[in-house]
This record gives C-alpha cells, structure tokens and sequence, in this order.
C-alpha cells in the first residue's frame, strides 16, 4: 500500500466517531440553569480532579470518584487537552513527593521558581541532570512535569493529567507530529491517553501514549477553541495568583489580596463561583 492510500485509509477511520458532547450541549441535556448550579457551589472551593501517571508500571489510571476511598480504574483517558504547560517541583533530600507535602521550591511555568532555592529554572543546580540522589543518580532533584487539562465528553471542568518526566518526551514527539506538522491547534481533535510499562534496567515504570482519535470541524471546532481560549486564561490568571501567594510566604511577606472572580463567559467556560488561588487546589 503507497503512502497516499495509507494516509486515506487513516483519514476514513478518524472519520468514524462518536459524538463529543461539548459543554454548552452537555448542559443544556441536564435541564439545570446556570444559575441553579451556581447556586449548588455557593461558598464550596473547586480544584480539578487530578490524576497522575501511576508507578510500578502499572497501565490503569486511577481516577476519583464521587467516594473518595473508592476510585475507579480505566486503561485510556479519552477527551481534548484544552491547555497544558510545564511545571517544576522540589523537595529536599529525605523526603518523598507526597501529596500532602507542599515542595519547599515550585514552578508554574518551569522558568522561574518560588519558594527555596527559587529563582530561575535554568540556572537550578537541582534542575541539572546528575542533581537525583535517589534512584540510578542520574535524574534531576527537581521533578519536571508537564500538566495537562482533558476535558471530556459530557463534563463542563478538565481533569489535571500531570505528565511524569518520563511522559514528557512522548508527549512532545506526539505533540509535533500530529498538531505542529499539520499547523493544527491541539484543542481541535479528540485524543486518547493511555499507558505502557517499561523497565530501566531496575525498576519497572508507567509512560504515558497518545493517540489522535479524530478532529473537530466546523460548529463544532469553533465552540472547543472558544472554550479552549477562555480556559486557559483564567488558568494563567489562576496559576499568576498562585505564584504570588508562595512568593509572599517564602518572602514572610504579609499580603492581603483579595478574592479573584472568574470574568463570565458565556457558554465558553465558566466556574460559576469563587476561586481563591491560595486555597483552591491548583496545579501543583
């Protein structure tokens, strides 16, 4: 088979889909008001349900449920990254990455960093290969990551999906051959994650996969890139806020600021409620 027919018969199976419910749709089917589900997070602090890529090379995702001591289990996330962006954390020597234990040092960016050491990523001698006590030694002390924001069919808020290191390169070789060499925006077709165990001479370990499963045309790709558009500043808004926080407490710095109120936006994306960037989870 030439490469033309290979292409065409690619094209035809990304051709055969489902329907992606977007947001504005998946809410109109509830029969609720916006101001009715407003109304039901009055007061409540929202944060994404994050997901993270397991260790032990196991290949099933651990999603949160509605009880948080019984999550469920899916081999592949299906949806449309929205926004995604790097990030760096750091935690000094002795001590495990734990959810529950802030970093003493952390990026939103992965360009500059709060916190101690703090200061510019590049320049981090814990941001250099060689800096990882732990492990085979030849990793960094500082984890890079990188987060991404799914949204998927149905839900009105993205799922955080952090990228370990070792993701981060697939991720990228995906990125530039299915958006950058078609000059696609990334928000404009639905993706698939899934998972994969590979073994470093010691350790079994998880790397992330990507798929391209089909691209939005039409209505239907101008709704997700307004979506897409509006989500990703109030991210940036969100995460500029953040930093500031950590940078007052590394500093002792008293700061008082007040509580930022996500702009409306239409059927785009919209909160509907307060988010407070010190206390809201957040990436990272």
């Amino acid at each position: 088979m030439n490469t033309q027919n290979t292409q065409n018969t690619q094209d035809t199976a990304l051709a055969e889909r489902t329907t992606f419910l977007l947001p504005d749709v998946a809410a109109a089917e509830t029969g609720f008001t916006k101001e009715e589900l407003a109304g039901d997070i009055d007061g409540l602090q929202l944060g994404f349900q994050r997901v993270k890529i397991p260790s032990g090379g196991q290949v099933q995702f651990e999603l949160p449920g509605e009880d948080p001591d019984n999550p469920y289990y899916s081999r592949t996330l299906e949806g449309v990254i929205v926004y995604s962006h790097n990030a760096n954390a750091y935690w000094p020597t002795g001590e495990d990455y734990d959810d529950n234990t802030p970093p003493s040092c952390q990026s939103m960016d992965g360009k500059l960093g709060y916190g101690a050491p703090g200061g510019l990523c590049a320049d981090c001698p814990y941001n250099r290969y060689g800096s990882d006590t732990k492990g085979t030694g030849r990793g960094k002390a500082c984890k890079n990551q990188r987060i991404i924001y799914l949204l998927r069919s149905g839900e009105a808020i993205p799922i955080q999906l952090s990228l370990s290191p070792t993701s981060i390169t697939p991720y990228t070789q995906f990125v530039n051959a299915a958006f950058v060499a078609r000059r696609r925006g990334i928000c404009g077709s639905v993706v698939q994650i899934g998972l994969k165990k590979k073994n470093n001479g010691k350790d079994d370990y998880s790397v992330a996969t990507f798929k391209r499963l089909y691209d939005f045309t039409g209505d239907e790709l101008a709704k997700i890139r307004a979506y897409a558009d509006s989500f990703k500043e109030q991210i940036k808004l969100i995460l500029e806020q953040r930093a500031e926080n950590i940078e007052a407490e590394a500093g002792s710095v008293e700061m008082e600021r007040p509580t930022q109120v996500m702009p409306e936006n239409a059927d785009h994306f919209e909160i509907g409620s307060e988010i407070d960037g010190g206390r809201s989870e957040l990436p990272l």
